[in-house]
């Protein structure tokens, strides 16, 4: 069994059309597994809401406390994770729900900033094992980015990206799709919007010093980079609600943007 990872916002998930599930379905059916990593950070922060936890970012990250902490659980392996397997499985695919927790996934130890954020993790270890194990029997691992310390009790919030580079990374895969709501990205050429085939880490960055990458499409960027890592050489950013755009990517159409090293 071939397989490939492919990393979604649980917003983003739940937006994406059925022609996306079925596309997961076909590529299942000709062997080629996805690994599904999935974030969920809308959801995490209406539920809180709706608890009284107050809830804040420092530098992108998730401030976090064992309060926070089993809310992100609660949503990201609970509510959001079965919600993508229950899709998956309706359109006839073969789909297996796991957080970093089971099987000790994904471990993990404090990042460095823990003061300032909490229990938030960086991972040390995939047990890609257990991943191919899954997609060996036939179904698609759907994971969710909890992370367990070293000690096998205490839990952590990880980035979704961070927790999808690594799972790639991992598993030898050298190319990570990330499913968003864009096409790509996008730059103002002779007063037309064109989405960039290929850019480099330093494009993007000169581009977000520039302002031809702002607002909204920054963290999206900045979520991709942060995917490159380990024997992770190239990210694929596509829209998740063109019809067939994984087969796409995978069969070498030029789709969406890739970005490289």
């Amino acid at each position: 069994m071939e397989s490939f990872v492919m990393k979604c916002g649980g917003s983003t998930l739940a937006a994406l059309p059925d022609s996306f599930f079925t596309d997961l379905k076909q590529l299942q059916d000709r062997g080629i597994v996805p690994v599904i990593v999935h974030g969920g950070g809308p959801a995490i922060s209406e539920t809180l809401n709706q608890l009284s936890i107050a809830s804040e970012f420092v530098g992108g990250l998730r401030k976090t406390s064992e309060a926070v902490l089993d809310v992100v659980e609660m949503v990201l392996a609970g509510r959001i994770n079965k919600e993508i397997v229950r899709r998956i499985q309706l359109s006839g695919g073969k789909a297996l729900g796991l957080s970093g927790v089971d099987g000790r996934l994904i471990t993990a130890r404090p990042v460095e900033n823990t003061s300032e954020v909490g229990l938030v993790g960086d991972v040390t270890d995939v047990n890609a094992e257990l991943i191919h194990g899954v997609v060996g029997m036939g179904y698609m691992p759907v994971i969710a980015p909890i992370g367990l310390g070293g000690d096998g009790n205490q839990r952590y919030n990880i980035n979704a990206d961070t927790a999808a580079g690594a799972v790639a990374s991992r598993i030898g895969t050298d190319r990570l799709i990330v499913v968003t709501d864009v096409p790509g990205i996008m730059k103002m050429e002779d007063g037309v919007k064109r989405v960039l085939t290929t850019v480099t880490i330093a494009d993007i960055e000169a581009m977000i010093e520039s302002g031809d990458i702002y607002g909204g499409m920054i963290p999206k960027v900045r979520a991709a980079i942060q995917c490159i890592q380990g024997d992770v050489r190239e990210v694929v950013i596509v829209d998740g609600s063109v019809p067939g755009i994984l087969s796409s990517v995978l069969d070498g159409e030029q789709v969406g943007t890739r970005i490289i090293r």
